[in-house]
């Protein structure tokens, strides 16, 4: 069993209106590949950094026990950073920089042992380096995507090549109504399915997830927390704990993609109530275990005491 993901290893600046901090360890690759390894026994990851980039970070990151063997240093180049600030309610953000540095000519030539992994989750990327990894892995079991609004706006024809060829895409509700050209999120949900991924995962933020697949849905409510600190990676840290649960599962089936919902949800709730991702770094078995029964106890309908409709 194993996770290949693919994405950016950065660094971030974040502001708050309750705190800020800057440069410290981010990127998709990042918060997907801790939050997989606490599920999965080999996570792989492909992306690239700059000369600047702290060997005090990779060490952290290889002490999770990740396998870095497909991140690429530029020794004369500099990583890739991303500076962003919160609004009040901490779910609108603006970005104030983004800087591409090395990502803007980063081509991932995998490994040859990272191209039979059993699942392969495709980080926030242009579509056409997701295309690329596509064409050098060996048949994955499962295949997970993300992308965003700056994709399906400026790269359609690629982005849809990709969607045909995945099997679950997550994103976020604005980015589906975008995508599906439909303000309602049942038909968007259909629309975007017909272009090809099977599973559909919509996240909603502060309100949860939403599971959409062959004649059904299933909604995850989010965990209600006293500390929300900071929500950026939250949504790569759900893929790396959807994807992890699977790829701990024999066989994936809707009973077990409803569970891995509930599991990315859980990661996700440990992630934003700290800057970074700092908390995915402290984690234990037992703590994971408490906060997924956390989640599922939310919206557990007792039995009724008498026969009832």
């Amino acid at each position: 069993m194993s996770i290949l993901t693919i994405g950016t290893v950065a660094f971030d600046a974040i502001e708050t209106p309750f705190d800020k901090v800057d440069r410290i360890l981010g990127g998709s690759a990042t918060y997907s590949a801790l939050a997989s390894c606490y599920f999965s026994d080999t996570v792989r990851v492909s992306a690239v950094v700059g000369g600047d980039f702290p060997d005090e970070y990779l060490e952290r990151l290889k002490s999770r026990g990740l396998d870095l063997d497909g991140l690429e240093v530029i020794p004369d180049g500099l990583t890739f950073f991303w500076a962003g600030r919160y609004h009040f309610d901490l779910n609108g953000r603006d970005t104030l920089t983004t800087d591409l540095n090395v990502l803007a000519g980063f081509d991932p030539v995998l490994p040859e042992s990272y191209r039979d992994a059993r699942i392969l989750c495709l980080g926030n990327l242009d579509p056409r380096i997701q295309l690329s990894v596509l064409d050098q892995v060996d048949g994955p079991d499962l295949i997970i995507c993300d992308t965003m609004n700056y994709w399906i706006k400026n790269t359609p024809a690629d982005l849809s090549k990709v969607l045909s060829r995945v099997d679950a895409l997550i994103i976020n509700d604005e980015e589906a109504r975008q995508l599906a050209e439909e303000p309602n999120i049942v038909r968007a949900a259909n629309t975007i399915r017909a272009m090809g991924p099977d599973v559909l995962v919509v996240k909603k933020g502060e309100h949860g997830a939403m599971l959409f697949l062959d004649g059904s849905i299933f909604w995850a409510p989010a965990l209600p927390l006293e500390s929300v600190v900071d929500p950026t990676g939250a949504g790569d840290t759900f893929m790396g704990g959807f994807a992890g649960h699977l790829d701990r599962c024999p066989v994936i089936d809707d009973n077990e993609l409803k569970r891995a919902v509930i599991c990315g949800s859980a990661m996700a709730s440990f992630c934003v109530e700290q800057f970074g991702p700092e908390n995915l770094f402290e984690l234990t078995e037992d703590k994971i275990r408490e906060r997924i029964h956390a989640f599922k106890s939310l919206s557990e309908i007792p039995a009724p005491a008498v026969a009832s409709v």
